[in-house]
């Protein structure tokens, strides 16, 4: 049995007389005082020198433990609790470790405080490229007055980027498991997402810092599996529902889109998203603001050439028309039109089998 101290630590919280430091300000346990501050407890012995060192090792590691609070930011940690819900919610619809998504928003936009958060909703830095014709921003960047995209809501940005991380260049990186995220964030250096050659260094400082491989776990496809490609292709809803302009957003075909809950016109639909009536009538494969029905699809992007993998084929209900097929699939009607071999305008008709693939 191991001999009880006779020699008792100072109070916590106090300067002991005969020691150069203060008690650090945090509990410890009178155990662990004892085996660190009285070797005796240990061998049976009490020697001066071996106080010394524990008394050190002690106070080093309070140094240690108060410098690595003093590291996180306040500001940070703020953005973290804020965002971290759309952040898991965009690894389980787009399979993105979350912490990857936090981690490079709060980098790039100084935890929602620079200049392109505030005033264009701009969380990822995304410039406007020649796809983007929504409304933009310029700024000095790696050139003078580069044009940056900028969104409506915080939600649309974070939705972006994880639409942008669909560009093939960035394919391989969906081969990694969704909690590595040390791969993750060196495989968006190498495929060109940041110029600054340390970006993966300050994106992984920053996960660990605050501890964002948390929140992969929290989300879908977790525990280091990768999804399969079926799995990648599920189009899911993002959540957002707009009951003043009768709308749900969600993704089709994985395209980016809104599904209306009640007869609408385009022109507000522009208006909501801040795109222009003419590129949504394009997206949408429309030559005029028709009005719209409830159910019917409002793609805020480029329509794919085919249809997903899980649908060959539509047979030709009463009511549809070329358009309509198109807009339900989310393809191209022009692609749908040529993959059948039939001239464009050509109405359907019923029972008519197409092939969307």
């Amino acid at each position: 049995m191991a001999q009880e101290c006779s020699h008792s630590p100072p109070p916590i919280h106090r300067r002991p007389c005969n020691h150069p430091f203060a008690w650090p300000a945090y509990k410890i346990s009178s155990r662990f005082v004892d085996t660190f501050f009285c070797p005796k407890f240990v061998s049976g012995k009490y020697h001066k020198t071996d106080m010394r060192k524990s008394a050190l090792t002690v106070m080093l590691l309070s140094i240690a433990l108060v410098a690595a609070a003093q590291q996180r930011n306040a500001k940070y940690e703020a953005y973290i609790e804020k965002y971290k819900e759309i952040a898991i919610k965009e690894q389980e619809r787009h399979h993105i470790p979350a912490s990857i998504t936090m981690a490079q928003a709060l980098l790039e936009s100084a935890a929602g405080e620079s200049k392109l958060a505030v005033k264009g909703k701009n969380h990822f830095g995304i410039k406007c490229g020649s796809s983007w014709y929504g409304r933009s921003m310029r700024m000095n960047d790696d050139a003078i007055g580069e044009c940056f995209r900028v969104y409506s809501h915080v939600e649309d940005s974070y939705e972006d980027h994880s639409e942008f991380l669909k560009k093939q260049r960035y394919s391989f990186l969906y081969d990694y498991d969704i909690t590595d995220y040390k791969a993750w964030a060196h495989g968006l250096k190498r495929a060109g997402y940041a110029t600054d050659p340390s970006y993966p260094q300050k994106l992984i400082k920053i996960i660990e810092t605050y501890e964002l491989y948390n929140l992969d776990r929290l989300g879908g496809d977790s525990h280091g599996r990768t999804p399969s490609r079926s799995e990648k292709a599920k189009d899911k809803p993002t959540g957002r529902t707009d009951k003043l302009f009768g709308y749900v957003e969600i993704s089709n075909n994985g395209v980016r889109c809104v599904r209306l809950m009640e007869d609408d016109r385009l022109r507000n639909i522009a208006k909501e998203f801040g795109i222009s009536k003419k590129m949504l009538l394009y997206f949408n494969d429309m030559y005029k603001d028709e009005p719209l029905h409830s159910g019917d699809y409002v793609y805020l992007w480029f329509k794919k050439g085919r249809a997903d993998k899980q649908f060959d084929y539509h047979e030709v209900k009463a009511g549809e028309s070329m358009h309509s097929i198109a807009q339900q699939y989310g393809v191209k009607m022009k692609r749908l039109y040529k993959m059948n071999g039939m001239e464009y305008g050509t109405p359907v008709k019923i029972g008519m089998i197409l092939k969307l693939r």
